[in-house]
């Protein structure tokens, strides 16, 4: 095949095609077919304007990046039906290809270049002897294909043995942590049927203490019911034994109350002796009267005077007949010591503590001038008293200090006195009375003095 140059470079000479082979167009290789379609669209540009094919136009027009993507079926169509086309592209890629351009172009093909290029630069010249060279590039190609097809298969096969050499690894530390795994769940199965043999023992011998809780608990609900039972009778044999007892008790406290009653009549009468005998008794010595009485001494030392004083409550319990209270006053001398609180909370309740001294004390004057005796009215000391009026005339009011109560300071003032004195004390209080009688006194209840003040 004669070599044309493209018109460009002798422009005084008409392009000609000679039509001197007839031959097929040889099967290309895809990698030297695109390197084909991107050497002649590299070069489609640089064609004079009249020199590109009409159907190439609008291809030469496309940005450089997307000519050979987006024309190059077009171009590879052109390149195999038009010649002289094709001999100007060659012109420029053999011109743009160098050394390596000129030498397939003259039918050489180097042995260190590509196949591919040579190849394509031989399709597009088409120099003596170029389908040889598009074939021998095909081998190449192939060759190429198959080596890399090779090596891929190789390195495939290579990392598939890798991987199985791993999976061997793995496998063989799973089974080593199978086997570790199996030999601990044997282990812990034997331990659990250690235990298991070890609950059973336990719960038959918890079965057998039971049964026998059962039976002893069956033993003593039958022993706490004859107790029960037992319990029971006793009960009602000491409720009748009481019945009787409190029957016996009513019978012996009136028979206590008659001898009393005969007793208080023989002492009043041993009283009312030795009072005639104690007015001959003071006759006969002629004892002049005292300026200062027993009950003062232990005012003195034991009770606040009015003006310093403090309140307390006391409780009543009893009274007594009034008339009798007459009958002890007229005894020659005798000293009436009245509980304060115990008999205002009784006869006045409803007046204020105040109010209830002022009339206490206000009556006690006038019993004092009735019948002359020594008269003392002693209050609790709890609460301070201010203001208190004077005291009537034979009349004296004591407030128990601080720490003491009415009671104690009673019972000082009845032990102060001379054994044989006539000493009346009223209060309700069963304490206060009965420590008084058994130092001498006469106790009174507070509704006695209450009576005998509203007669007055």
């Amino acid at each position: 095949m004669s070599e044309l140059q493209p018109s460009g470079d002798r422009p005084d000479q008409e392009a000609s095609v000679p039509d001197a082979e007839f031959a097929p167009e040889p099967v290309l290789p895809e990698p030297v077919r695109q390197r084909i379609t991107t050497m002649a669209a590299a070069a489609l540009p640089s064609l004079p304007a009249d020199e590109v094919p009409p159907q190439m136009r609008k291809v030469a027009r496309f940005a450089p990046n997307r000519r050979a993507r987006l024309g190059g079926r077009e171009i590879a169509a052109q390149l195999a039906a038009d010649p002289l086309f094709r001999q100007r592209i060659s012109g420029r890629c053999v011109t743009d290809a160098g050394d390596l351009g000129a030498a397939v172009a003259s039918g050489v093909a180097p042995a260190a270049a590509d196949p591919v290029e040579v190849a394509a630069l031989a399709y597009l010249a088409r120099p003596e002897g170029w389908r040889e060279l598009i074939e021998e590039a095909g081998q190449a190609v192939q060759a190429e294909a198959d080596s890399a097809a090779v090596a891929h298969q190789v390195r495939e096969a290579d990392q598939r043995a890798a991987r199985a050499e791993h999976d061997r690894a793995v496998a063989k530390v799973e089974a080593e942590k199978l086997r570790d795994e199996l030999a601990r769940v044997r282990e812990e199965l034997g331990q659990l049927r250690e235990e298991h043999r070890a609950s059973g023992r336990a719960l038959r011998e918890a079965q057998a203490q039971q049964k026998r809780a059962s039976d002893l608990l069956a033993t003593e609900k039958g022993r706490a019911s004859r107790v029960a039972a037992d319990h029971d009778a006793e009960v009602r044999r000491l409720k009748s034994r009481l019945a009787e007892a409190e029957a016996l008790a009513a019978t012996g406290k009136q028979a206590a109350k008659d001898a009393r009653s005969a007793d208080d009549a023989r002492l009043w009468l041993l009283i009312e002796t030795i009072g005639q005998a104690a007015s001959g008794l003071r006759r006969e010595l002629a004892l002049n009267p005292t300026d200062k009485m027993p009950a003062d001494f232990v005012a003195d030392a034991s009770a606040e005077r009015p003006g310093s004083p403090e309140r307390s409550r006391a409780r009543a319990q009893d009274t007594d007949d009034p008339g009798r209270l007459d009958q002890l006053l007229a005894l020659p001398r005798a000293h009436l010591i009245v509980d304060g609180y115990n008999v205002t909370k009784r006869g006045f309740a409803e007046m204020s503590l105040e109010q209830q001294r002022k009339r206490l004390i206000t009556g006690l004057g006038g019993i004092a001038a009735q019948t002359g005796d020594e008269v003392t009215v002693v209050f609790d000391g709890a609460e301070r008293v201010h203001g208190l009026p004077p005291a009537p005339r034979g009349v004296r009011v004591l407030f128990s200090r601080k720490g003491d109560t009415a009671d104690e300071l009673i019972r000082q003032l009845v032990r102060a006195e001379p054994a044989g004195r006539p000493l009346v004390v009223i209060s309700s209080d069963r304490e206060v009375a009965d420590g008084v009688r058994r130092h001498g006194a006469y106790p009174m209840g507070a509704d006695s003095l209450l009576r005998r003040l509203s007669r007055s």
